[in-house]
């Protein structure tokens, strides 16, 4: 029976603890995985990685990507939060955490709000801004990353900015949580945003939800969910467990994928919007919903990694 993020094969019974995260602290992504661990209540270790490259005992596990977080579960390293959420719903489906329109709900949050939290941000911090991040990012997003360009379009992002926080808004006036009775992924996605502004803004961000009551009282009661149980492991030893590890049985291919490519074709995957490193493997599967490679590293060994399907190309290579 297909789940949530369309895999056939039976659930795998991993203890929760066997999720390591890979991660930092300020990273806005890694806070909404952070805060859907919170809801479920799990035990996880988590792996502290660089915010810029070099990433020496990350790159053996994801082939090149680089985006923050990563998630490793044995030899089955996830890319991107949407297809990290969709595992940790998968594996752990109680409680349980997405229906309805919360897919939708993480594409908006990940793209259209986050857009416009960033300039807000880094507009501001200005001069306090690390030359090596810029340079980082500007090799992350392929585009310039002036800080002078994003103040002058502060005034405009602050009133986008409110203006995505009044979904939310609009979102809890029949509900406690987005999600609906009980927290959920919309919960994390929606929050994500208004935690990485806050966090680093908080006087403006502040200022740009003023009045909207009960948007700020459910930042506080996301905020109380805190992050589940987690323990803290090294880079080193979390390849040691993806080296000591084989991949889990993968999900189906779909004979009628639109790409074509057949499992065992030599593949390239990359994000279609930002951090377009490619990730090089043979296909193991392809559905609707996702993207398995097989990858060899002299430090891992063999490893599955698991990409989404919206929001990445695939191609023969």
């Amino acid at each position: 029976m297909a789940t949530a993020s369309g895999h056939s094969r039976p659930m795998t019974q991993a203890p929760a603890a066997d999720l390591i995260l890979h991660h930092y602290e300020t990273s806005p992504f890694s806070e909404k995985i952070r805060v859907l661990l919170g809801v479920k209540g799990a035990a996880w270790r988590s792996v502290l990685i660089p915010s810029i490259l070099p990433k020496p005992d990350l790159t053996p596990l994801t082939g090149g990507y680089r985006r923050t977080p990563v998630m490793q579960i044995g030899a089955d390293i996830y890319l991107d939060t949407q297809i990290m959420l969709a595992e940790i719903e998968r594996r752990w489906p109680s409680p349980r955490t997405i229906s309805g329109a919360d897919w939708a709900t993480n594409l908006w949050a990940d793209r259209l709000m986050f857009q416009t939290a960033v300039p807000l941000i880094f507009g501001e911090l200005g001069a306090q801004v690390p030359e090596a991040f810029i340079k980082d990012r500007e090799k992350l997003s392929g585009r310039p990353f002036d800080p002078a360009a994003m103040a002058a379009a502060a005034p405009f992002m602050a009133t986008q900015f409110r203006g995505h926080a009044a979904f939310i808004e609009a979102g809890l006036a029949d509900r406690p949580w987005l999600a609906g009775d009980a927290p959920g992924l919309a919960d994390a996605a929606a929050y994500m945003n208004i935690w990485f502004a806050g966090r680093n803004v908080p006087a403006t961000t502040d200022r740009l939800l003023a009045g909207l009551v009960r948007t700020l009282d459910w930042r506080d009661r996301v905020r109380a969910l805190g992050h589940g149980q987690r323990t803290e492991l090294t880079g080193a030893e979390a390849l040691e467990i993806a080296r000591a590890a084989d991949p889990a049985p993968p999900p189906t291919h779909d004979p009628a994928d639109p790409s074509g490519l057949a499992p065992g074709a030599e593949v390239v995957v990359m994000a279609d919007d930002y951090g377009r490193d490619p990730v090089r493997g043979r296909l193991v599967a392809a559905t609707a919903r996702s993207i398995t490679l097989a990858r060899e590293d002299p430090a891992v060994g063999r490893v599955h990694v698991h990409t989404p399907r919206v929001g990445y190309v695939l191609t023969a290579g």
